[in-house]
């Protein structure tokens, strides 16, 4: 198993390649790395709360667990931005400027969830 600061790593660089699909033109990429960067944090909130976390549907259930835990709507909106571009890159119906709203809401969404660790600053 993973420890919370290589989750965090991932997410953070899948957040980069999100930004380097958009950049090239890659919608696909960009929708499914945000998506996973959104997963790759949670998995650290995860890991340091003792939630179980070995598949997809866990790990959403930890969203549902932390969403509970802040009561931050905020927070929902920003996850619904990743589940937003899950879709995208599983039905293949991408537009650029969807993809780049989404992503943004998701890089807010990482930092948000980043600051629920430990008290750690986002992007500590």
């Amino acid at each position: 198993m993973q420890n919370t600061a290589t989750h965090l790593e991932q997410s953070r660089a899948l957040l980069k390649q999100a930004s380097e699909g958009l950049e090239a033109g890659n919608l696909h990429r960009a929708a499914e790395s945000g998506w996973y960067a959104a997963l790759e944090v949670l998995k650290a909130v995860a890991e340091e709360r003792g939630w179980e976390h070995d598949s997809e549907r866990q790990v959403v259930g930890v969203f549902s667990k932390l969403a509970a835990e802040t009561r931050s709507e905020k927070l929902r909106h920003q996850f619904n931005s990743a589940f937003m571009l899950h879709t995208f890159f599983g039905e293949g119906w991408l537009e650029e400027e969807w993809v780049k709203r989404e992503l943004d809401r998701v890089r807010e969404f990482v930092a948000e969830a980043e600051g629920l660790l430990n008290g750690r600053s986002p992007g500590a």
